[in-house]
């Protein structure tokens, strides 16, 4: 159904005006006529200006005893401001121009005049006091408008923060476990070129390596643009635990040691990021440090716990795979999740990865 037009409406309101006027059996002056025609033509700029809407009304309040105009003015005024101060003191002018004596010879004993002020003033807070509640309810619409907006937008930054952090959770988990793979691939496909006499397993195992030279780089973008979606900040998924570190050794490729030994009862987010740390540090010595060996010792005292990855220097020439050291960066997150630290660097004879956390 469509709303009336605003014209339509506040022709009609002028036209009940009009009728409220030519009701009165009194005789009009020329003067009343007057007042009351401009009393009539205000309300229609009482869209644009209610308060000279209101104060157009005043005389016609004086002079005749008509009703509806002067409603209509303070109930205009009343739902277009919330002038506290301003809508009581256009009551209370409504209210002495109505009880006022017309003409001003006119005299009315005190009595009269008090009770007609007070039926005027009862009479002018009625419009003022519904322009308030309308007004209250519209604004009490347009907030829970606000707040349906709010909730929405709020909504909508949890689906993207939830998005972010899967986003980042697949590029690290990417990095850590597909690149694992791929690099050991590559490593041995080189292994295989350079010890195999047969000219086609020379060729396939050249092969080889070149796809997975080329996977490993397209995996440095894929996990580049996932964390720059996903932000910094990821939750750890259940993945390995201390319990598959052996295997992990196992599989290297490279000669490594094991030493030490982790409590039973660590909490899971420790044995994974344990378990990522030693991971990532025997994928850059196989890819870094050829023919090195390493030494993963496992720590703990009363208050903290960790692992050292250390590994010899490269007893020949490295096959050259792409790094973007995600890697790296990933640890020092994991670890600074759980409230450690990691560091790495060279040393005299190879490299060292250390990885402590809180107890």
């Amino acid at each position: 159904m469509n709303r009336l037009s605003p014209w339509l409406i506040d022709l009609s309101l002028v036209a009940i005006a009009l009728a409220d006027i030519l009701v009165d059996g009194e005789d009009t002056s020329r003067v009343e006529l007057v007042a009351a025609s401009i009393a009539c033509a205000g309300l229609l700029l009482r869209r644009h200006f209610p308060l000279l809407t209101f104060v157009l009304t005043l005389p016609a309040s004086w002079m005749l005893a008509n009703l509806a105009a002067p409603a209509i003015a303070l109930y205009t005024l009343a739902q277009r401001t919330s002038n506290r101060a301003l809508l009581w003191g256009a009551v209370l002018a409504t209210s002495i121009a109505a009880s006022a004596p017309w003409p001003p010879g006119h005299a009315l004993d005190q009595r009269g005049m008090f009770v007609s002020f007070a039926y005027s003033l009862a009479w002018a807070g009625a419009p003022v006091l519904l322009g308030q509640l309308v007004r209250t309810r519209r604004d009490l619409s347009a907030r829970l408008v606000e707040i349906e907006q709010a909730r929405d937008h709020e909504r909508q930054l949890h689906a993207q923060a939830v998005l972010a952090r899967e986003r980042a959770q697949i590029g690290r988990e990417m990095h850590d476990v597909v690149a694992h793979q791929v690099s050991l691939i590559a490593v041995r496909a080189g292994a295989l070129q350079v010890a195999a006499t047969d000219p086609d397993s020379v060729e396939a195992a050249r092969t080889i390596r070149r796809l997975s030279v080329d996977t490993l780089d397209e995996l440095r973008h894929m996990v580049t643009l996932l964390r720059a979606a996903g932000g910094q900040s990821t939750e750890l998924t259940p993945q390995p635990t201390l319990a598959d570190l052996r295997k992990l050794l196992d599989s290297s490729g490279i000669e490594v040691e094991l030493r030490g030994e982790l409590p039973d009862e660590l909490a899971a987010p420790g044995q994974r990021t344990i378990y990522r740390t030693v991971q990532e540090a025997l994928t850059n010595v196989r890819k870094h440090a050829p023919g090195a060996t390493a030494t993963v010792t496992l720590w703990h005292d009363s208050d903290h716990y960790g692992v050292t990855i250390t590994n010899t220097e490269s007893n020949r020439p490295a096959v050259p795979l792409p790094s973007s050291r995600h890697g790296l960066i990933g640890l020092a997150e994991r670890a600074e999740l759980l409230g450690g630290t990691f560091e790495s660097g060279p040393t005299a004879d190879g490299y060292r990865a250390a990885l402590r956390l809180p107890r």
